[in-house]
This record gives structure tokens, sequence and C-alpha cells, in this order.
């Protein structure tokens, strides 16, 4: 019995190293793949911090609504990455407490193991004080022989109990510590439920914020078509009425017996068609004379539309009759040449135009928030006709031709 108690406390010895070293080497592998997760996840909250302070400075931009869009859905994805890394932080930290609770049920077997061997150790040792002759020990030989081998099984066994004592006391506190390493995992994996349960929140709330910005942005689009629909049909009109006049012009001209190679009424002599004439007139031919030298009549900030056919964005191609220019409102509006106004006019877009006749040719100024002559006045190159009307966005829209009869031209030919 004692051999096999022996041998039973020196694999339990080796065991106990063993279990330890085994929980010590899977340590080292989970601790770097949740370093990873750890690192990945900082990534992530440092790039949804981003994103949300790029939609902050977005928002303040109501116009701004596809880049809104963007920033809004870039967050639900890195969240979504969010959620799928504490995911995978909580199913590692799973595996990690079914592994500590295993131990602990082997390390509860084998203290109540040793507890049970300690208990019969005990029971032996008691036993052998009671088989113990002192008197037997003194004066029998053979009782003494037998007597001095159970005091040496008894020291053995002595050592044995205190050696097992020891090797409980380890087990115990191991057990403790794998306790406590327990309770700290299941806590760990209560904060991170948590931060899971938060991260769902704000993802459920960012799609239904995104799936109102598609819904307001698809609303706002088909109000700015409405919007680019009712400007291109006054932009038609205002080409429609610009013609008309012009036309009435040139009716008004030939009836009064206008000076000019045909017989008054303001007919070519010469020359090809669209600013290739030439007239008897002097007023048409020093504006001819300075065709490429006029200067233009605004400060502009870039060009909308050029002379000629264009495709606009509620469909379909319609014709400019001139040169269409981004202004800033309010911005002076100058004759390119010396002439008389013959008609100061409103448009169908609320804004109000101006026509300055020289000769047989004409300028049309159109887009104009104040008018600064009136009909009949004559004006000089560079003088102030108006300023140009202030737009929905801030900046106005200013458009500027030339007609030659009925027949209108390029104003880029025109101005240097």
């Amino acid at each position: 019995m004692i051999m096999y108690g022996k041998v039973f406390s020196r694999l339990v010895l080796r065991a106990l190293p063993l279990l330890v070293a085994l929980l010590l080497c899977a340590a080292p592998a989970q601790g770097q793949s949740k370093k990873q997760l750890e690192r990945d996840k900082a990534k992530i909250e440092k790039e949804i911090a981003r994103l949300t302070s790029e939609l902050g400075k977005a928002r303040k931009n109501s116009k701004n609504s596809s880049r809104q869009i963007a920033l809004i859905k870039g967050r639900i994805a890195e969240r979504t990455r969010l959620i799928d890394v504490i995911n995978g932080q909580m199913g590692l930290l799973d595996r990690q407490i079914v592994r500590t609770e295993d131990s602990l049920r082997v390390v509860r077997g084998q203290i109540d193991s040793m507890r049970a061997e300690y208990a019969r150790v005990v029971r032996t040792l008691y036993g052998l004080r009671q088989n113990m002759n002192s008197v037997g020990l003194l004066l029998d030989n053979e009782q003494y022989n037998y007597c001095y081998l159970k005091m040496k099984y008894f020291a053995e066994y002595s050592r044995y109990r205190k050696h097992q004592e020891a090797a409980i006391r380890r087990r115990e506190q191991l057990f403790n510590d794998m306790s406590l390493d327990l309770q700290r995992q299941r806590r760990e994996k209560g904060s991170l439920l948590a931060q899971e349960r938060k991260q769902r929140d704000a993802l459920a709330r960012e799609q239904q914020q995104q799936q109102r910005k598609l819904n307001q942005s698809q609303q706002d689009e088909k109000s700015l078509q409405r919007q680019i629909s009712k400007k291109e049909k006054q932009r038609q009109q205002l080409q429609q009425q610009i013609q008309q006049m012009i036309n009435a012009e040139v009716a008004k001209g030939a009836g009064g017996g206008q000076t000019g190679s045909s017989a008054g009424k303001g007919s070519p002599t010469s020359g090809s068609k669209g600013g290739g004439k030439t007239y008897s007139d002097a007023a048409s031919t020093d504006f001819v004379q300075n065709k490429g030298r006029l200067p233009w009549p605004v400060y502009y900030k870039s060009v909308s539309r050029e002379f000629g056919i264009y495709n606009h964005p509620s469909g379909g191609q319609n014709r400019n009759f001139g040169i269409d220019l981004n202004c800033a409102s309010g911005a002076t509006v100058s004759a390119v040449y010396a002439g008389t106004v013959t008609r100061v006019f409103n448009t169908p877009t609320g804004t109000k135009g101006v026509i300055v006749k020289h000769g047989a040719y004409m300028t049309v100024y159109a887009g104009l928030g104040t008018v600064a002559v009136s009909q009949g006045s004559k004006v000089a190159t560079k003088q102030t006709l108006g300023t140009v009307a202030k737009g929905d966005d801030g900046t106005g829209e200013f458009s500027f031709q030339v007609w030659c009869g009925t027949d209108a031209l390029n104003p880029r030919h025109w101005l240097r």
C-alpha cells in the first residue's frame, strides 16, 4: 500500500506541472489572436470617429446629400465590421471559458482524489500507532524487528502525508486562481455583450438614417428636376420673347426707312451671313469694324451655356442664341458698344432685360436685377446698363446675345 501511495503521489506531482504547462502554452496563442482583434477593433473605432466627423461637416452643407449618404454608408460598413470583431472576441472568450471550466473540473477531481488518498494515509498511520507494542518491543526480539519495520513505515507515511498536504494546498491555490480568472473572463464577456448591443443599436439607427436620407435625396432630386425643367422652360420662353422683339425691331427699322444698300431695308450689300455683312450706315460699319475687340459686358465666374445647340438636364436639345455666364449677384453690366436703348423688358424668369441697337446690329443683355437706362436713351461703350439679378443660390446667370437683323451670332466672335 505504501508503494502504491508513493507511485500515485509521484504521478499526481508530475501531472500538475504538465497541466499548468498546457494552460500556459494555450495562453500565448489566444493572447496573440486577442491582441490582433483588439488592434482591429481600435482601428475600426478610429475610422468610425473619422467618418462621424466628416458627416458632421457634410451636414452643414444641406445640399451635399450624396456626400452624406456616402459617409453614412461607410460608417454602416465600419460598424458592421466592428460588430464582427466583437463577436470574434466573444467567440475566442467563449472557447477560453470552456477550457478554463474543463481545467477546473480536472483540478477539482484531482483535489478530491488527493484528499481521499490523504485520508487513507491518515487512517493507515492511525492503525500503525494502535498496533505498536512498546513492551513487546523491549522483551521480544522478533516483535522488536516487526515494530521497527512498522516505525519505518510510519515515518515514511508521515513524510508522504506532509508532502500530500503541500500538494493539496498547491492544487487548491491553482483552483482558486483559475476560478478568479474564470470570473474575470465572464465579466469581460459581459462587457463585450454590452458593447455588441450598443453597436447593433447604433447600426440600426444609422440604417434608418440612411434610408431617411435616401428618401429625402430622392425627393430633393425630383424637386430639383422639376426646378430644372421649369427653368429650362422659362429659358426657352425668354429665347422666344427675345426673338420676337428682335423681329419687331427689324420690321420697325425696315418700315421706318432705315438707310441701307437695299432701299432702306437694312439689307447687306455684300459679305457672308452672320456677321460678314456690311452696311452703308455708319453705326453698322463702326460696330463691324470692332468685331473681336468688344469688351465683355460683365465680370463672370464661369460659362454656364455656350452659343448654339446644347443638351439640357431635363432631356432633349435646345438652342441658345447667345452665351450664358455665371456671375456674382449685383455684378455691374455694361454696354459693349455705343448705341441706342430700344427695349427695356421683363423676362419670364422674373428678371429684366435691355436691347441696345447699333445700326443693323443689336446686343441683348438679359438676367438683370436692376436697370440703369430707359428706352430711347443713348449709351456709350462701357456705360452701366444695370446689375445682375440674384439667383436662388446667391449667384446670378446673365445672358448676352449679338444679333444682325434676325440672325443670332456667336458672341465669342465679337468679344475680345
